[in-house]
């Protein structure tokens, strides 16, 4: 596993996003998939985001990225909701048809932290700090 690592830190955080079109409706074909991608790719540079992969179903999309620990999570996200909300109303037009209002994105969206660890081994590697140098173990929370 490779870290990404700054000045003062060492840290790998990863996040799986999923973001639904307002009312679901199913208006994600490839071309406004790539679209959509790009302007995400295009806005990430500005918040220390990595998109490394991104993939789409009719009426939503899955994101998954690394940020940095100085990463506003939620101010990025609702910058690209709003970005990218305005820029394909304006460049597919047959999408403002299909949405009853001006939003594109729902108001929601699921973001979810990822690792190569599951929570078990995390557990078991905290519970069983010290014991090789014979320290006291501390009790589970």
């Amino acid at each position: 596993m490779k870290l990404d690592s700054n000045n003062h830190s060492v840290f790998l955080l990863q996040y799986h996003l999923v973001l639904v079109v307002k009312y679901r409706k199913m208006v994600f074909d490839d071309a406004l998939s790539t679209y959509a991608k790009d302007i995400f790719l295009r806005l990430s540079k500005n918040y220390n985001v990595t998109l490394m992969e991104w993939n789409h179903d009719s009426d939503h999309v899955h994101v998954l990225f690394k940020a940095h620990p100085n990463t506003e999570l939620t101010k990025f996200i609702n910058a690209y909701k709003s970005a990218s909300s305005r820029l394909i109303k304006r460049d597919f037009p047959q999408v403002k048809k299909k949405l009853w209002k001006e939003m594109f994105w729902s108001r929601s969206f699921c973001l979810l932290t990822t690792g190569g660890a599951t929570l078990d081994v995390i557990k078991k590697y905290i519970e069983n700090q010290g014991e090789k140098r014979g320290a006291g173990r501390a009790k589970s929370v």
